[in-house]
């Protein structure tokens, strides 16, 4: 499971650049699943039957990262750049990134912007926003020039990072937790189910786009036409110096989180409970979320056509938005041990008391 989580995190896949994400998808399930599609906005579908058509449930985790795209290029050959998703600006400067040209050229850069010892005082009060910085390739007096390197605008740039096992190995830095974590969820889940009954339809989605605003959800969803949908992400783990009294926080090693709200979905009640109590029936650690900011593809997949009974379950992950996130490998598992579970239990009878009480 470590390689697999290793080889999406560390991949090249900002929101609308999902290429090389889809193609790891793809390759993962294409023994597993008995059909595998991609539609048009660019989400991969992998469908693994049961004994039932219906229920049809869908299991989503977004592909794409948050990261930069190219805006343009100074007279003295620095880049200047916009966001895509969100950034905070504390997190940027000094770091490293990775601009990917029209050629597939890859060019390594840093985020700088004008240094301290020349800002105002008034400035260094204030956080450097984004649209004041620029990414440094090593150009200087005509050399190295970006555009002779292929570099145009609207080439997609992401963290460079590494992944790292720390201490016992249990928990795992690297970039793209969000949401790569979903990703491998999503293929794990119909990876268990195989050989296994299950009394209903799987689809497993890679969606495209959630960071800008959970658009692949709504086209993927409108092709499953699910009746049930389980959005899979990251949550904010609150184990960290000044966070730890925050009531209603998650933790990372302490279970997959089962959301009770957040800013784009109030889930399901009755299918939260159901969620529970396969989690207490099969004594998998879970913990309850609230989020009132941010969402997840849940809230989009919830009001596709006519409606459908949705639930996020969330990985607390620290430092998200960031070049280096940290999760626990266990609240992966648990989190795939439950929605295995989950599927086993829903059938027709299920999907009725659900969606009618």
């Amino acid at each position: 499971m470590v390689a697999l989580l290793k080889k999406f995190t560390t991949a090249f896949g900002p929101s609308s650049f999902e290429d090389d994400i889809r193609k790891l998808f793809k390759e993962e399930v294409k023994d597993i699943a008995d059909e595998v599609k991609i539609c048009g906005l660019g989400s991969i579908i992998a469908r693994k039957s049961g004994t039932n058509e219906t229920p049809r449930i869908m299991i989503a985790g977004h592909m794409d990262e948050v990261g930069f795209m190219v805006r343009g290029i100074t007279k003295q050959g620095y880049i200047k750049f916009n966001t895509i998703g969100g950034w905070w600006g504390h997190v940027l400067l000094g770091q490293k990134v990775l601009i990917r040209t029209r050629d597939g050229k890859e060019i390594v850069g840093v985020i700088g912007a004008k240094a301290p010892h020349i800002l105002t005082p008034d400035e260094r009060k204030k956080v450097i926003e984004p649209d004041k910085m620029f990414i440094d390739i090593g150009s200087y007096e005509g050399y190295n020039a970006p555009e002779k390197l292929g570099v145009k605008p609207g080439d997609p740039i992401v963290p460079l990072s590494e992944f790292y096992e720390l201490g016992d190995g249990k928990m795992l830095m690297s970039k793209a937790w969000d949401n790569r974590i979903g990703v491998a969820t999503a293929i794990e889940v119909i990876r268990a189910l195989k050989g296994d009954e299950h009394p209903n339809t799987v689809f497993a989605v890679g969606t495209t786009q959630e960071e800008v605003g959970l658009r692949g959800a709504g086209t993927s969803a409108f092709e499953v036409k699910p009746d049930i949908a389980f959005a899979v992400d990251v949550t904010i783990a609150a184990d960290t110096p000044g966070s730890e009294d925050i009531d209603f926080a998650e933790k990372c090693g302490k279970g997959p989180s089962i959301s009770v709200m957040d800013a784009s979905l109030l889930p399901n009640p009755r299918l939260r409970d159901f969620v529970v109590s396969v989690a207490e029936e099969e004594g998998i650690p879970y913990q309850l979320g609230s989020l009132t900011r941010g969402g997840t593809d849940g809230g989009m997949i919830a009001r596709t056509r006519s409606g459908v009974p949705t639930l996020t379950i969330s990985v607390a992950t620290r430092y998200i938005h960031s070049h280096n996130s940290i999760l626990h490998l266990d609240d992966f598992i648990n989190l795939v041990r439950l929605l295995v579970a989950t599927i086993k239990k829903l059938d027709g009878k299920a999907l009725e008391k659900i969606r009618n009480g």
